[in-house]
């Protein structure tokens, strides 16, 4: 009997550099905690029930889409637990249970299993679910409805509507340095400018998420809102005004950087943020919606596979051996 021995090949990558999936989820829920707490500690137990009950339907969902595809149980890899903090990060502390649980029953089946699981997803999950229940329930998400019964001794109207109805003086009534500390109305975990920086340079400097998206991003909202500011300054807000307000910090670094949905490739990577901050201040300045960060993103990740064929040209040459 002739002794063959099998070849054995296994898919890219061939280098591992000791990073795991866990790993990469448990860092970003560690880099998004400042921003959540600060948010519980400014909307109290509200938003600490919207946030421990987004996280465990998230994780809930997704054991029971393991168990409806057959697939191996995941839910110890952290990456739902992620889906549902996200989630609750965007919304306010008012939102009502069922809204959070419908949300993070989208953004898990809708958002991620239906296209295989984590890795297979074109979107990001969280932005789906999100995104369905504000289209669906648009008044949920008008925060200055939402928080009315709130009164924190500062301006309680959400600075992002202020500027879309009475223009660029609005802007004023918010300080800069107030709006970096999170004296502001918005999402239980968007508001902390300076927890979502910090989280985000953590995020850059151990390498779980590439500078190239969130730097492009902010570059991109920061230069139309200063074009669109030229334009007509009575208007349109001011640029650093766009940068601290809204979901455009959490945007940057915790929504445009989702692996599965976000490109690999240095060009495709400074095109894919410029381009979802430019779409985010024509959505907010010309658009139908006060925050345009979702959807611009969402619209990103659908010209994620084209943007990413866009490689460096090959080294060498060809040889006509004629």
């Amino acid at each position: 009997m002739v002794d063959q021995k099998k070849l054995i090949v296994s898919p890219a990558p061939f280098w591992h550099d000791g990073s795991s999936i866990p790993v990469r989820q448990v860092h970003t829920i560690a880099a998004a905690i400042p921003a959540v707490l600060f948010g519980v500690f400014l909307y109290g137990l509200p938003a600490l029930g919207v946030v421990c009950l987004s996280v465990s339907t998230a994780m809930l969902w997704e054991l029971a889409a393991n168990r409806m595809t057959g697939r191996a149980y995941s839910i110890g890899d952290g990456n739902a637990a992620l889906i549902g903090l996200l989630l609750a990060m965007l919304m306010p502390a008012t939102v009502p249970w069922w809204a959070v649980i419908i949300g993070t029953c989208v953004a898990l089946f809708v958002g991620k299993h239906i296209y295989g699981g984590i890795g297979g997803n074109p979107f990001n999950p969280a932005l789906i679910g999100y995104a369905i229940i504000m289209v669906s329930w648009k008044g949920l998400f008008d925060f200055n409805a939402a928080l009315v019964n709130y009164d924190f001794g500062f301006n309680m109207i959400y600075p992002l509507a202020a500027v879309k109805q009475h223009g660029a003086a609005a802007a004023a009534n918010y300080p800069l340095c107030s709006l970096l500390l999170g004296m502001q109305t918005g999402g239980i975990g968007a508001t902390f400018g300076l927890g979502l920086i910090l989280g985000g340079l953590y995020l850059i400097v151990r390498g779980f998420i590439r500078w190239e998206i969130s730097i492009s991003f902010l570059a991109g909202v920061f230069i139309t809102a200063l074009l669109f500011n030229i334009a007509n300054p009575v208007k349109f807000a001011d640029p650093f005004f766009h940068l601290l307000t809204g979901y455009t910090l959490i945007g940057a670094f915790f929504l445009a950087t989702d692996d599965s949905s976000s490109p690999v490739n240095l060009i495709p990577m400074l095109l894919y943020g410029a381009g979802a901050g430019v779409m985010t201040m024509l959505i907010r300045n010309i658009g139908a919606y006060v925050d345009g960060v979702v959807f611009a993103v969402l619209l990103f990740n659908i010209a994620n596979p084209l943007l990413d064929k866009i490689r460096p040209k090959a080294l060498g040459k060809v040889i006509d051996h004629a």
